[in-house]
């Protein structure tokens, strides 16, 4: 993950990450504005995009989106200390994580290895299958049978989260961190009103019981229902 291209329109913010992650070993390209961050991301091959939400022209939430419709490139928000609806749009419009302001310049080098572990571990299981149930991570399609299924970027992570812990029971707390992030400040039944949204999509649309409630613990996928 060494070329990364970072959106923001604060040029002495701007600076201060072109000058530690180009010591820290990155190539980094530079957009002011959502417009030409779009066309630089069009046009150029990148390991990953940090980008503002408040930008000039397309903002960050409306330019996520845009990349996600045709690419998978890891995507990490900056937004403002408390704003906990811009955390959870831009996750929902595809972003992989997000970095609340103001932050240490640690905390962004602990971000990107973490987004390129995440990657590495993406490339060993690709394919992710719950008998009829097939997520391909390569191109972000989620399929039951022959029919496709449109997911939000955060009900995607969390359906792919499920799927890579099949078998195991996970708690609201361990899939806000691994979803939204752990330092995601807000209650806990977002999680349940995110599984609801999975279930009317899959389960209540194809009449079967893939998401499974494990009272008073969490949710989970059971490993025995991976294979038809």
């Amino acid at each position: 993950m060494n070329k990364i291209l970072l959106v923001e329109d604060d040029r002495k913010l701007v600076r201060f990450l072109q000058l530690e992650l180009e010591h820290g070993g990155y190539d980094i390209s530079i957009a002011y504005d959502g417009g030409n961050g779009f066309e630089k991301a069009e046009k150029e091959s990148f390991d990953l995009i940090i980008m503002d939400i408040m930008l000039p022209g397309i903002n960050g939430i409306e330019l996520c989106r845009r990349i996600r419709k045709t690419s998978e490139i890891p995507i990490i928000i900056l937004t403002a200390k408390d704003d906990i609806s811009d955390k959870v749009t831009g996750l929902d419009a595809g972003a992989d994580d997000y970095i609340t302001k103001p932050f240490a310049i640690e905390e962004i080098f602990a971000r990107i290895r973490s987004i390129g572990r995440r990657n590495r571990n993406k490339e060993i299981g690709v394919v992710l299958k719950n008998g009829p149930l097939t997520v391909d991570r390569s191109c972000h399609s989620v399929m039951y049978k022959d029919f496709q299924i449109e997911l939000t970027g955060t009900e995607y992570k969390l359906l792919v989260f499920l799927l890579e812990n099949s078998g195991t029971i996970l708690s609201r707390d361990e899939i806000i961190e691994n979803v939204w992030g752990y330092d995601f400040f807000g209650e806990t039944n977002i999680v349940d009103v995110y599984i609801s949204y999975l279930r009317s999509k899959i389960d209540q649309r194809f009449g079967t019981e893939i998401i499974k409630t494990s009272r008073g613990f969490g949710y989970l996928i059971r490993r025995d229902e991976i294979d038809e």
